[in-house]
């Protein structure tokens, strides 16, 4: 290319005729294989090779230890095994008492404050409007109900501490572990009031725990029968 031809911009016949020129044309070797119905592998044969063909392997849990996690299942043995020390229900002691005796105790004594609000709030509102008959009823719900709820579970909660103290004490559980808890709880729970209101609340209370005494006892014996039949 000459200098003239530079500044010009043409081109010179070498390179134009190498531009012309043909380029060799790719040569493809690659050979499709001909499909074959009988070599197809369908959706049965891939789940079968899938590490999620066991639905169980998708739980969270799925792969551990089941015996080296001891906070999932209850262990039996860890019940109360002192003698009469079994209930209605299964008990693993003075915790399990605690808290099934308090909590039916104190909702029965809910429940019949209510029943007794109830009666009392229709008795004296008897003849007045609708508006006032259901206003004073649900003032005599709400005070008889609650106070008869948390005096009962008050109770409940002394007597259990008290049941459990003295069946330590003697080594088992008996009628008269029960009725002496029962009179002591009561007598504390009105000890504030004089000796006469202490000697009335504890009869109450060691009555109500005898009568529980000698339900559990016939409870247990028909369980027991039932058990042996079978």
């Amino acid at each position: 290319m000459s200098i003239w031809d530079a500044l010009t911009g043409r081109k010179s016949s070498q390179q134009s005729s190498s531009s012309t020129s043909p380029t060799p044309e790719p040569t493809d070797t690659f050979t499709p294989t001909p499909f074959n119905p009988q070599d197809a592998h369908g959706v049965d044969s891939f789940l079968k090779s899938s590490a999620f063909a066991d639905p169980s392997s998708l739980h969270p849990l799925a792969g551990l230890d089941k015996e080296s996690l001891e906070y999932l299942s209850l262990e039996d043995s860890a019940l109360s095994d002192l003698p009469g020390a079994q209930s209605a229900i299964p008990s693993r002691g003075f915790s399990d008492d605690l808290c099934y005796g308090t909590g039916v105790t104190y909702l029965a004594a809910l429940s019949l404050g209510g029943a007794w609000g109830l009666q009392e709030g229709l008795r004296r509102s008897s003849g007045q409007p609708p508006k006032l008959r259901l206003n004073s009823v649900l003032n005599a719900v709400t005070r008889r109900g609650p106070f008869l709820g948390n005096s009962a579970g008050v109770v409940a909660i002394t007597y259990n501490c008290f049941n459990s103290a003295i069946g330590y004490i003697r080594g088992k559980h008996d009628s008269a572990n029960t009725i002496a808890a029962g009179g002591l709880s009561g007598m504390l729970f009105k000890s504030t009031r004089g000796v006469r209101p202490m000697l009335i609340s504890g009869g109450i209370v060691a009555s109500a725990a005898g009568a529980w005494a000698v339900t559990r006892k016939i409870l247990l014996s028909e369980t027991q029968g039932h058990e042996r039949h079978f």
